[in-house]
């Protein structure tokens, strides 16, 4: 008997779920992907991808026994993925298929620069960080074995400190004690990939860096690479942020990967931002 072709199915598909598929289609792996505009659709599907539009026809073409990724944010109404899908989800889970869902570290809230390991009570302390909490505790409503995937910041090529020197946007706002932890866009598809190779099921993974760093840190090694000159500081009680560039400062912590290595095998290729920002420079260079 034929063994039926393994299929990826990712509801949304920004950078990471873009990432994750190009892997596993290395793989041999078939890609199905969701967007709320025809037009993506049709281009998804000259790209090879199964596309589906992500409307209330949807819950009658989820591929069966895929593995599922969701990466659509919450908003008021909760995640409209799991409000559209929740029964499809399931009997996938029924039919023991692996369910990530890609939710922030955010939901940890502040933690005054401590770390936040794998097992750490969640406490949102904003608006965004507690619609990722609601949406982690419907998923898992589904299925015990829901994977629940909590990133830090993300970066890689065309969304990097490089890009925001370039148009102009880049501050080197200055708050005593502030870190951020960070990763690398092809450092979670590796490490969703390690998770999926090892049946990983019902767990919390942080795929991130090895080295949580204040934020003008990166704006100044990226000046550095692209020869421009850094930014001059700016004290955080003179940078007159919007109120919701104000929240994400309210919040410093550090996010421990250690149980995360251990459960899926996986090791971050770029362990800090030096070496992510070294690998996006030298991809812009080879351009």
């Amino acid at each position: 008997m034929k063994k039926q072709q393994p299929l990826l199915f990712c509801v949304g598909f920004g950078d990471t779920a873009r990432a994750l598929a190009q892997l596993k289609a290395k793989q041999g792996w078939k890609i199905a992907a969701t967007s709320r505009s025809p037009e993506t659709v049709k281009a998804l599907c000259e790209e090879g991808i199964e596309g589906l539009l992500f409307d209330e026809t949807l819950p009658d073409k989820v591929p069966e026994s895929a593995a599922w990724l969701i990466s659509t944010p919450p908003d008021e109404n909760g995640c409209p993925a799991y409000n559209l899908l929740h029964s499809a989800a399931q009997n996938a889970a029924q039919q023991k298929c692996s369910i990530f869902y890609l939710s922030t570290t955010g939901v940890y809230g502040d933690l005054g620069g401590g770390w936040a390991f794998e097992w750490t009570q969640t406490n949102p302390q904003s608006t965004a960080g507690q619609r990722r909490d609601d949406a982690e505790k419907a998923w898992r409503s589904i299925s015990a074995d829901v994977t629940l995937v909590r990133l830090p910041g993300i970066y890689g090529p065309g969304r990097s400190a490089f890009d925001r020197l370039r148009e102009g946007k880049a501050r080197r706002i200055i708050k005593d004690g502030q870190v951020f932890s960070r990763v690398h866009v092809d450092d979670i598809a590796a490490c969703l990939n390690g998770a999926i190779e090892k049946g990983v099921r019902g767990e919390v993974l942080h795929p991130c860096d090895d080295a949580p760093a204040p934020p003008q840190h990166v704006i100044a090694y990226a000046a550095e690479l692209l020869g421009v000159e850094v930014p001059p500081d700016i004290p955080f009680e003179e940078a007159g942020l919007s109120p919701m560039a104000q929240r994400f400062y309210s919040e410093c912590k550090r996010i421990s990967n250690a149980r995360t290595k251990s459960l899926t095998g996986w090791r971050p290729a770029y362990p800090d931002y030096q070496s992510g920002l070294q690998a996006i420079r030298a991809t812009e260079n080879q351009a």
